[in-house]
């Protein structure tokens, strides 16, 4: 068979690592010390354990792969910290975080926006439906309310959730959304995600009305407006 041509356009592996550690020293000029620091020190623990017990060469061998190992972890909590970073207070970075989720999850940002441009998402998986709200817990619990009437009409029996994330009292901070989700209760089988989300893209998305005066001659947008 002949070899599948690479795509030129795609980054490789040591380009996009390269990628992701500018990010993180943009974000945090400590993190990249940080993650270099952990690796040696793992590293250094092995070779004094090795001194002691007399197993100087195979602790050192596996010394590295752990350090190795330790480095990427600490690579990858920071390079998320620094993604929560340049997203928060981005319009539409709760539907970023939740699109990077893996797993059987299907997203769909903006199911409902109002006129000062507060977003609800909706997320389906194995918990059900869960509705996430961006903006302040005084005007997002409204829309939260309505968007849950309208997708039970649809989906009935299944659980819906709803989430404001926010740094407000009450909120879940973006930084802990992932992990919020991910605690939910199981309540859905995988054929039974598809079929509820094949039902939801029955609904209409709703459109904000915009701010101001509307020009003359002007027509409205059909759909639902909150």
């Amino acid at each position: 068979m002949a070899k599948k041509p690479a795509d030129p356009e795609r980054p490789g592996r040591i380009k996009q690592l390269r990628m992701v550690a500018q990010i993180i020293q943009k974000a945090n000029p400590k993190g990249m010390p940080i993650v270099y620091a952990s690796a040696v020190a793992t590293l250094v623990v092995f070779i004094v354990v090795g001194l002691v017990t007399g197993l100087l060469w195979q602790l050192i061998i596996l010394g590295i792969m752990v350090a190795l190992t330790v480095g990427l972890l600490v690579f990858g909590q920071l390079a998320q910290r620094a993604q929560y970073s340049m997203l928060h207070g981005q319009p539409g970075a709760a539907a970023a975080i939740l699109q990077s989720m893996r797993g059987n999850w299907e997203v769909t940002p903006a199911v409902a926006v109002n006129r000062d441009q507060d977003v609800v998402h909706r997320v389906v998986g194995y918990p059900g439906i869960v509705l996430v709200s961006e903006g302040p817990g005084s005007r997002v619990q409204r829309m939260l309310v309505a968007e849950k009437k309208r997708v039970q009409r649809v989906a009935i029996d299944v659980p819906v959730y709803d989430i404001q994330c926010g740094d407000g009292e009450g909120q879940v901070p973006m930084a802990k959304l992932q992990r919020h989700l991910m605690k939910l209760p199981r309540n859905l089988k995988k054929p039974t995600v598809s079929e509820v989300n094949y039902r939801l893209r029955a609904l209409p998305q709703t459109l904000p009305m915009p701010k101001g005066p509307m020009p003359k001659g002007a027509r409205m947008p059909r759909g639902k407006i909150r």
